[in-house]
Formats: C-alpha cells, sequence, structure tokens
C-alpha cells in the first residue's frame, strides 16, 4: 500500500527514455493481456467450479430437505408411537384403575356377602335356636301334659273303679246283709210265732220234734248265706286291694313322668346354653374371619399399589429415556444442520471472494477502474505476471484464498467431527426400504410390551402373586402345564395318515360328547358347561356338540329366526364365547348344532301368513319352498322332505346360500365354532351341504338323516340294507364331506344285545349298520335328546347301556357319548375305561374288523390288531382261537355283558 495517488510499476526506472519505457508498457501490456487470459480462464474454471458447487449446494440442500423430511417422518413416527404407547399405557391404566376398583367393589361385595352371611347365619341360629327351643318346650309340655292326662285319667278311672267297686260291693254285702237280717228276722219272728204257737199249741200238738228238725235245716241255711256273704266279701276285698296296688303303680308312673319332665326341662336349658356359645363362638368366627380379609385386602391394595407405583415409575423413566434420545437425535441433527449451514456459507463468500477478485483483475487490465478509485485498504500487486489480492490480516480468510474453499480435511479432524457428530443414516424412500436398511430407529416399547398387570408375569415371592388375576393366570398356566404334561405322557406314535385331517372325519380318532339335553335350556349352560371341559379332555373325549346357538321360537333352539343373534336360552354370545374358548384351551373340537332346512318368520304377510324374515337375513316368501303347503312361498320346490311347523328353506337360491355361507363362515371365524352338526338333514339335498361344507371348511360335520327302519309284524327285520343305504346315498350326495349318524346301528343295537347277538353280522361278514359299508363315516350313537332325556322318543335299553357303548367304542365310526349317560347315569367311569381301551389300542374310524361269532348266545370281533371284544355269555377266550396269534391280555371284565382284550 502506498499514500501517493499516483501508481508507478515497480520494475520502471525514471531515468529510462520513452521509448524502452513504452516497450516496456507494450510487454507488460502483453503480459498483462496474458495475465488477463490466464484470469479469464481461471475466472472460467471458478465458474466452473462455482457452478459445481451451486450445483453440490443444491445437490447439499436436497439431501438437507430429504434428511429433514427423514427426520420429521421419523419424529412423526416416533411421536404417533409414543402416543400410542402413552394412550395404551393410559388405557392399561385405566383398566388397571378399573381392575382395581373392580377388586375393590368385589373386596366390598364379598365383605357385604360375609357380613350379611353372617347376620344370615345369626339369624338362622337365632330362628332355629327359637325354633328349636319352641319345639323341645311344647314337645316337652305335650309329654308333661299328656303324662299328667294320662296320670289323672288313670287314677281317676281307678279311683272310679274302686268307688265303683267298693260302693257295689258295700251296696251288695248291705243288701245282702239287709235281705239276711230281714230273712234272719222273719226266720226269727215266724221261728217266735212258731214257738208261741208251739208253746200255745204244745199241748194239742205232739209234733213239736218234726218243726225243731225243720228250724234246724233253716238255720243251717242261713249258715251257708252268711258264709256266701262272707267269701263274696274276702273278694271284694281282693279286688279292692288290686284296685289299690293299680293306683300305686299309676301315681308311681305320674311320679315317673314329672322326673322325666324335670330331665327334658335341664336338658332344654343345656341345649339352649350350647347353642348360645355356638352361636358366639360362630360370631366370633366370622368376625376373626372379617378382620382377617380385610387386612388381607389392605396388604393387598398396599402391595397392589406399591408394584403398580414401581411399575409406573419404570414406564415412565422409559418415557422420559426415550425422550431423552429423541432429544438428543434432534439436536445432534439440528447441530449437523447448522454445520452444514455454515459450510455452504463460507462456500458461498469464497466463491464470491473469487469473483470479486477476477472482477478487479478484468477492471484492472481494462482500464474500467483508475488507480485511485480503491479502498486504501486494498493494493493491486503485479509480480511475476501475477495479480495477488490482498485484504486484511485475518489468516482464516487469507488460508481460504490462497488453498481454495475445498481443501481437504485433515485425518484426525475427520476422527474428531466423527467422534462428535454421530452418522446420520441417508434417507428412507419408502417403508418396505426402510424395514430393510440396517438402520435402527427409536426402539419404543412394542404395544403389546407395555405393562400392565393382567400380563405381568409373577415370580416368586412377587407381591402380585396373592392378586386374583394372577391367581388365575397362574391356574391358567398350570393347567396348560398339566395338558402338555399328560399329552407328553400318553402320546402315541401318530402316522402321516393319523393325523390327515379331512372335513368329514376329522382325524379319524374323534370321541364325540353330546353336551346338552332336551331340558339343558332351563339353565346358563354355557357357564354349566365350561368347567367341564378339563374333566372331558382327561376322559379322552375330542369333540363337543353344542346345542344350537341362535335365537329361537322354541327355548331349545331347533326354531331359529334371527340366525346372527347368539343370546339364546342357553346363554348370551359372550358366555357363549367363553365357553367355546374354555374348550380350545383343553384341545377340544366344538361343533354348531346348525339349523339349515326350515327357519321361523318374523312377521305377518299381508294375507296373514308368517313369511317374513327380519334380523340380518331380511328374506321374504321367494326363500320359501313352493310345496310348503302352510306358509305360501315362492321359491322352487324342495329338494327333500318338508317340515311342517316352520317355512322350509329353498336352498336353490343363490343368494339364500350365499347368506347361509357367510353366516357359516361368521360361525367359524368370529364365533369360534370348529365344526357343524346339521340338523334335519333329510329336508334338503345333500349337494347344497357339500358346497356349505367346502365353503366354511369344518374340521368335523355330522348330518342328522333320519330314517325308519324295517319292521315286520311287530318284529325288526334282520336285513336293514335298504335302510342304511338311504343314509350312504345322502353322504355320497354330499361328496363324502359329512358324516351322518348311524340310525341302522342304533336300531339294530336295540334288539341285538336281548341274546340276539346274530343281527350284528350280515351275511358279507361284515357289521350290519352304515359303520359295515363305510366307516369312516359312520357316527354311531346310543341316545340323543330327541331319543332320550325327557322326550323319550325311541330310548335305548337302560340295562343293556354298558353293553351298547362297549360296542360302539370298540368298534370303527366315531362313538358320541351322550350327556346325561355320563353325568347323570354313575357310568361316567365305565365309559372311560372304554375309551381309555380304544386308545391304547390305537382303534379309529377305518379301522377294520373281523367279527368271529355272532349267535344267541354272544358276539366275538378282533377290530384293528390289538383289541377283541366279547358280548354275552359265550364262553370264549383268545386262546380259543386259532386265528388270533399274540399274547393277550383281559383289560376290562364285566362278566356277561362284555370282555375286552388288549394285546401285549
Amino acid at each position: 500500500m502506498n499514500d501517493s495517488s499516483e501508481f508507478q510499476p515497480a520494475f520502471v526506472d525514471e531515468d529510462d527514455n520513452p521509448s524502452d519505457s513504452l516497450e516496456i508498457r507494450e510487454d507488460e501490456l502483453l503480459t498483462a493481456q496474458i495475465d488477463l487470459s490466464d484470469v479469464r480462464s481461471q475466472r472460467d474454471a471458478i465458474e466452473k467450479e462455482r457452478d459445481i458447487l451451486l450445483e453440490k449446494l443444491a445437490k447439499a440442500e436436497a439431501k438437507q430437505h430429504e434428511y429433514q423430511t427423514a427426520l420429521m417422518h421419523e419424529k412423526e413416527l416416533t411421536i404417533s408411537e409414543l402416543e400410542a404407547a402413552k394412550e395404551l399405557f393410559h388405557k392399561k391404566v385405566q383398566e388397571s384403575i378399573q381392575e382395581k376398583f373392580d377388586l375393590e367393589s368385589k373386596l366390598i361385595l364379598a365383605k357385604q356377602d360375609a357380613i350379611e352371611l353372617a347376620v344370615q347365619v345369626e339369624k338362622l341360629a337365632e330362628t332355629a335356636f327359637e325354633q328349636t327351643t319352641s319345639h323341645i318346650l311344647e314337645d316337652a309340655r305335650l309329654r308333661v301334659s299328656t303324662a299328667e292326662t294320662s296320670a289323672a285319667e288313670a287314677a281317676y278311672q281307678i279311683e272310679e273303679q274302686v268307688r265303683s267297686a267298693t260302693e257295689g260291693a258295700v251296696l251288695s254285702i248291705v243288701d245282702q246283709s239287709k235281705s239276711a237280717i230281714e230273712n234272719a228276722l222273719a226266720v226269727a219272728e215266724s221261728t217266735g210265732d212258731r214257738t208261741k204257737k208251739f208253746v200255745a199249741s204244745y199241748v194239742d200238738d205232739l209234733n213239736l220234734v218234726n218243726e225243731i228238725a225243720s228250724l234246724k235245716s233253716q238255720n243251717v241255711k242261713l249258715q251257708k248265706t252268711m258264709n256266701d256273704l262272707e267269701s263274696q266279701l274276702l273278694v271284694s276285698n281282693n279286688e279292692m286291694n288290686k284296685l289299690k296296688l293299680e293306683l300305686e303303680k299309676s301315681r308311681q308312673q305320674a311320679t315317673a313322668y314329672e322326673l322325666l319332665a324335670r330331665d327334658t326341662e335341664k336338658e332344654l336349658l343345656e341345649f339352649q346354653k350350647s347353642i348360645r356359645e355356638t352361636a358366639i363362638q360362630q360370631e366370633d368366627e366370622v368376625k376373626s374371619l372379617l378382620e382377617k380379609m380385610k387386612k388381607d385386602s389392605a396388604d393387598r391394595r398396599k402391595a397392589t399399589s406399591k408394584a403398580f407405583k414401581a411399575e409406573l415409575e419404570t414406564i415412565q423413566a422409559a418415557i422420559e429415556a426415550a425422550k431423552e434420545t429423541v432429544r438428543a437425535k434432534d439436536e445432534a441433527y439440528v447441530r449437523r444442520c447448522e454445520a452444514l449451514q455454515r459450510s455452504l456459507k463460507a462456500s458461498e463468500s469464497a466463491s464470491k471472494a473469487w469473483r470479486q477478485r477476477a472482477e478487479m483483475a478484468e477492471a484492472l487490465l481494462s482500464k474500467k477502474v483508475g488507480f485511485g478509485e480503491n479502498d486504501d485498504e486494498e493494493t493491486y500487486v503485479v509480480n511475476g505476471g501475477r495479480v495477488d489480492l490482498l485484504m486484511d490480516d485475518d489468516s482464516q480468510k487469507w488460508k481460504l484464498l490462497t488453498n481454495g474453499p475445498r481443501r481437504k480435511i485433515p485425518d484426525w479432524m475427520v476422527k474428531r467431527i466423527g467422534f462428535i457428530c454421530p452418522r446420520f443414516p441417508p434417507r428412507k424412500t419408502n417403508m418396505a426400504e426402510a424395514k430393510l436398511s440396517k438402520f435402527k430407529s427409536l426402539e419404543l416399547p412394542k404395544p403389546d410390551e407395555v405393562w400392565s398387570i393382567a400380563q405381568e408375569k409373577p415370580k416368586e415371592g412377587d407381591t402380585l402373586v396373592e392378586h386374583v388375576m394372577e391367581k388365575e393366570i397362574i391356574e391358567k398356566k398350570r393347567k396348560a402345564l398339566e395338558r402338555a404334561l399328560q399329552r407328553k405322557t400318553i402320546k402315541w406314535q401318530k402316522t402321516p395318515e393319523e393325523i390327515k385331517l379331512e372335513p368329514g372325519t376329522g382325524t379319524g380318532r374323534e370321541i364325540v360328547f353330546q353336551g346338552f339335553n332336551w331340558e339343558s335350556w332351563r339353565r346358563q349352560w354355557y357357564l354349566d358347561l365350561a368347567p367341564k371341559a378339563a374333566d372331558l379332555s382327561r376322559s379322552g373325549i375330542t369333540a363337543v356338540w353344542f346345542p344350537p346357538p341362535t335365537e329361537s321360537v322354541a327355548p331349545q333352539g331347533y326354531m331359529p329366526s334371527d340366525l346372527y343373534n347368539l343370546n339364546s336360552a342357553y346363554g348370551s354370545v359372550e358366555e357363549l364365547k367363553h365357553c367355546l374358548e374354555e374348550m380350545r384351551n383343553q384341545d377340544l373340537l366344538t361343533l354348531g348344532d346348525v339349523v339349515l332346512n326350515h327357519r321361523c318368520a318374523h312377521k305377518q304377510s299381508p294375507n296373514g301368513v308368517w313369511n317374513i324374515f327380519g334380523g340380518k337375513l331380511a328374506w321374504g316368501p321367494e326363500a320359501i319352498a313352493c310345496d310348503d303347503p302352510n306358509f305360501q312361498g315362492r321359491g322352487n320346490p324342495s329338494t327333500g322332505d318338508i317340515f311342517h311347523a316352520a317355512p322350509n328353506i329353498d336352498h336353490s337360491q343363490d343368494f339364500v346360500r350365499k347368506d347361509i355361507k357367510e353366516w357359516l363362515n361368521w360361525l367359524r371365524n368370529d364365533i369360534g365354532f370348529d365344526g357343524w352338526r346339521l340338523d334335519f338333514a333329510r329336508g334338503f339335498s345333500g349337494s347344497y351341504v357339500k358346497e356349505y361344507i367346502e365353503a366354511s371348511d369344518p374340521a368335523f360335520a355330522i348330518g342328522e338323516y333320519w330314517d325308519s327302519l324295517a319292521y315286520e309284524g311287530g318284529n325288526l327285520c334282520y336285513n336293514q340294507d335298504a335302510h342304511r343305504q338311504r343314509i350312504i346315498n345322502w353322504i355320497n350326495a354330499t361328496g363324502g364331506t359329512s358324516s351322518a349318524f348311524d340310525v341302522t346301528t342304533k336300531g339294530i343295537l336295540h334288539s341285538a344285545l336281548h341274546n340276539q347277538y346274530w343281527r350284528l353280522i350280515d351275511p358279507q361278514g361284515k357289521p350290519t349298520g352304515v359303520m359295515g359299508w363305510w366307516p369312516s363315516r359312520a357316527v354311531t350313537f346310543l341316545e340323543n335328546h330327541d331319543t332320550g332325556s325327557t322326550q323319550g322318543h325311541w330310548p335305548f335299553p337302560r340295562d343293556k347301556l354298558l353293553q351298547g357303548y362297549a360296542y360302539i367304542l370298540s368298534h370303527p365310526g366315531t362313538p358320541v357319548i351322550f350327556y346325561d349317560h355320563f353325568y347323570d347315569f354313575g357310568i361316567r367311569d365305565v365309559i372311560t375305561e372304554l375309551i381309555e381301551a380304544r386308545r391304547r389300542s390305537g382303534i379309529h374310524c377305518r379301522s377294520p374288523i373281523k367279527i368271529f361269532h355272532a349267535n344267541n348266545d354272544g358276539y366275538v370281533a378282533k377290530t384293528g390288531e390289538t383289541l377283541v371284544v366279547k358280548l354275552g355269555h359265550i364262553d370264549w377266550n383268545p386262546s380259543k382261537e386259532v386265528d388270533l396269534d399274540g399274547s393277550w391280555q383281559k383289560f376290562v371284565d364285566k362278566g356277561s355283558d362284555y370282555q375286552l382284550w388288549l394285546r401285549q
């Protein structure tokens, strides 16, 4: 820098001549032009670099925008996850508070119930005490009064007898004495008269001796009379003595009755005293129990609140940590953005400085800027054909102008920057790339992992172990473990064929339990049946047949109206789902009883006929078969028999089949049924059943194709091929997708078990029912809600039930066990024993059977290769049969009823 107003080139002397100076100036001009071209080239390079920098700046801005978008997206996801977690947490907290409130209310109700129970017990005790006391007092009074009355009556009777006897005896004696005295006086008077006459006529009458003799005889007669009177008096005295003895005995009895009454009063007083002591003791026990319950509830409430607070603090800490992580991430991203902005600003300032430098050089060389027009702080120096622009002493700006804005960062600085500033992931274009990316977003707890009392796993010594809900969870886990251990213990080796599922037969090893009877609707049946799931599973049952679940005109469920309303006489839809869940927890299939043949209407048509349906499936007369004589249907003719009590549905209509398929799938997927029992299957074609089964894909299906057997002269015919052929024709119509009840076998067993065992084998040596021709589709049974229960249309012989179950449980097909037989008839253990024999021998619905004997004396057959059954009193054992190889051991021995052998 120089303060002079003139510019003098550094290489020019004042003493040189002008021509030299001009040459020098021309050379310098050439050099300046060259430098100018260089500067222009540099300017172009700078422009290119500037364009590159601008492009990179645009890319950086785009990346920054992408980073900001990704950050905002992640931030929104994080916030949404946090909100979801918070919402779920608050929901769980509310549920916990609600559960706590429910538990407290239950506890209060339990306390109230206990207090009411104590009051009732006290009242009952007082009532019992009063009643007992009154009864005892009344009894004692009655006894005392009776004794007193009887004693008084006896004494009065004895006194009356004594008095009457005494009076009679005295009167008789007095009368006799009076008569005797009168007789004696009369005799004396007559004797005196005679004496006077004798004395007077002594002289005249010489017969005095005869008179004296007659007088003596009269005296003798008088003496005899006196003796008789004395003897009568003695007899009367004896009777009086007897009466006195009886009177004394009566007095003694009265005294004994008085003593008994006194003893009774003493016992009554002692009994009253003992009742009072017992009532006081019971009251003390109830009070102590209430105190204990209060203390336990307080301890549980404290422990629960303490654990709840601890878990709440843990969750709050987790949420705070998550928030802190998000905050740190946001701050780091903001710092990086600020660093990028500073770098961009530095690049822009450098580009601007280089642009100003180029413009100044160009202006200098083109004489656009005067020598004295620059600021005092700037000096242009030409040094060796190079123009340098010197600014102030700021070393950073000097380095930036010297080295350029894109200088390579040293390694130590890179490491330090990498250490201080975390690396950020690249932008994720979509969720699929985000899921495949190695970058892990903020790890927040998943909604199903958020703590709740219901999901907390209790530990040894944990304060929540005594919690009611924890007890339920522990009990469920224990039961599940027991079931797993039990299944592991009794599990047999299954081949792929044995575990293959088919719509009509399942695995082939099903044992169905009819879980209701005709009167089950009178109770809350779902709540009664649900606790029996574990017992049924332990007994070997694999499937449970439920009653019709829909709303029905008849309480039994077989007159359905609104198919989607599952609040029936058996219970609510929630109770039904709970019962189905309990069955699933015990690995039991659930079969719903679906009535597809008919449906009861909700409204009347204008002509007064009930053929307008309501509910979700609002059908009209077009859904009713036209040959139904009672309901004026406008559909096609029925494809089966007519059920006259309700409108028969026309299954040939497309909308009807569509609605029924949707309803069956709803029952399968939303409610939880695994299969179907098809009511009145002969009312419509089996081809529609096939369509419904293929659409709903049940694990098991049974059709009720009920038909009458052949009789002749009131007796059952031996040949029932036509009957079982009709059932098999229906199964064929379903394409084999459904099984059917073996009504033929039931009817034959009614007669065969009464010493007509020859009915159990057909001419081909096979069983005479449906199981003889198509065993995998035969569902054998002895009784159901129609044949037995309180209807009793066709009851199985009561004394032959054990033989009947021994037959169907030891033969192919799928056996059904009736509820009443299992729980009400007292043969549960016998049926369980037969199920165990079936399981051990591996019998399934397709097991081969060979019949050895079937005559009046009994029946013998081998099922599979490991079980032999004998019915009746035939003298037989496996050692007598040459076709039976191996070692056989008797498993069940019920004498002449049945015997079972298993191969060792």
